[in-house]
């Protein structure tokens, strides 16, 4: 039955896409993917976020003055990162970042380079570089507390961390009596 449904996903796209994209049909067809990933009964598929992926990237391509331009970069990018593909989120949040430095969620763009650097990557000195290029640029954005806890927190194993959070937590209920 999935692939019934599928296929005829597909041929639906094919037909829309006709004899070329335009802005409209490039549209309908992110629309009709985002909606058939996330839809529970077909379940999740890698290689339809990937297509998914590739699909916001070309309307980015094709209409780069286009407001949907910078938000179809930034769900790639964010897409890509919880697939765990490291390499591409990093670049399409760099992206996003140098192409449109107007967009509301640049802050965002950093933070999660420095997310990705730090639990894809383990790459620590990079991600506490990150982490410390958001908090001075973005001292008032509501991720500034959590970078800073990553900051903290980086390089620390769940035992160290449970520890830690149980310390915090004896020293408090010591101080209550």
């Amino acid at each position: 039955m999935k692939r019934l449904l599928y296929i005829i996903i597909l041929l639906n796209l094919a037909i829309l896409t006709g004899c070329g994209p335009s802005k409209s049909k490039m549209e309908q067809q992110i629309s009709v993917m985002e909606e058939h990933l996330f839809n529970a009964e077909s379940g999740f598929s890698r290689a339809g976020a990937d297509s998914l992926i590739k699909l916001y990237c070309d309307f980015a391509i094709e209409w780069p003055n286009d407001s949907l331009a910078p938000a179809y970069l930034f769900k790639a990018a964010t897409m890509a990162m919880n697939l765990q593909d490291a390499q591409v989120s990093l670049a399409l949040f760099d992206q996003v970042r140098a192409s449109y430095p107007n967009f509301e969620k640049i802050p965002l763009c950093l933070f999660f380079t420095a997310y990705v650097q730090e639990n894809v990557l383990g790459d620590i000195d990079q991600a506490r570089a990150s982490y410390h290029q958001f908090i001075e640029t973005y001292p008032d954005h509501e991720f500034a507390d959590d970078a800073q806890a990553s900051i903290d927190n980086l390089g620390k194993t769940p035992e160290q961390l449970i520890q830690e959070f149980e310390a915090r937590q004896k020293v408090m209920a010591e101080e209550k009596k």
